[in-house]
């Protein structure tokens, strides 16, 4: 039997009359990333916000079993949902610490306590710069305070929108690193990503949107020998 930690079911998202999402399913599974591949323009960062709870949806959408669909943002992240945007949304004029501490509302301070010694733990430029503006940091260390902030609230499910976006690519494959670091810790991941290849090479299943839809969906380690993937996504 699949254990399922989210499941989707004929989603459509729309902005006014333009559907940018189209009766897409899917399904993760507790503990494994699943990774979305795609162009600009695909609906991924859309289908991310519907499921977040961030725009209206229609279909059914279950975490854990339980349907989400009527659920509030800080309800949904309560439950143990955590999304980390593309634009990673930090306060700049905020030092790292605060900018980690607004991710453990509403937690005892205990709980905050033994949370940031973990992410200090995972990330420790980020211990060393605690007390610096998160504006001032460099690319990869805004992606590490992002992805930060959201482990603060002790997610079942973390979901990552273009995580490896404007990095070098030894900070990129650093982020990867980690994300199967995360993901052996039993967290679910969710991984939306443009540079495909890195994308493929650590995640257990796949998904290619186009369009607004699901036109593909295997074992990572299939859609990477696809010569289809390869043609469109791959570039060999």
């Amino acid at each position: 039997m699949i254990d399922a930690i989210l499941q989707l079911n004929d989603i459509s998202i729309s902005y006014g009359r333009v559907e940018a999402v189209r009766r897409v399913s899917m399904l993760i599974e507790r503990g494994s990333i699943v990774t979305i591949i795609g162009a600009n323009g695909a609906g991924k960062t859309t289908l991310l916000k519907g499921i977040m709870g961030l725009l209206p949806l229609t279909g059914s959408i279950e975490f854990v079993g339980k349907p989400l669909k009527r659920m509030e943002v800080e309800k949904r992240v309560a439950a143990g949902m955590s999304l980390v945007p593309e634009r990673r949304e930090l306060f700049s004029t905020m030092c790292v610490e605060d900018n980690l501490q607004l991710g453990a509302f509403p937690l005892s301070d205990a709980e905050s306590a033994d949370r940031l010694a973990g992410i200090y733990g995972r990330f420790p430029r980020l211990k060393e710069r605690r007390r610096q503006q998160a504006g001032t940091l460099s690319g990869g260390e805004r992606q590490m305070l992002a992805m930060g902030r959201a482990l603060m609230g002790g997610p079942k499910l973390l979901m990552l929108d273009e995580p490896s976006l404007g990095l070098a690519p030894r900070i990129v494959s650093e982020v990867f690193r980690t994300i199967v670091e995360l993901s052996d810790t039993g967290i679910s991941i969710l991984l939306v990503e443009q540079n495909a290849r890195s994308a493929l090479q650590v995640a257990h299943r796949a998904y290619v949107m186009e369009l607004g839809e699901m036109v593909m969906s295997a074992p990572a380690s299939e859609l990477a020998n696809d010569p289809r993937v390869i043609a469109s996504y791959l570039g060999r």
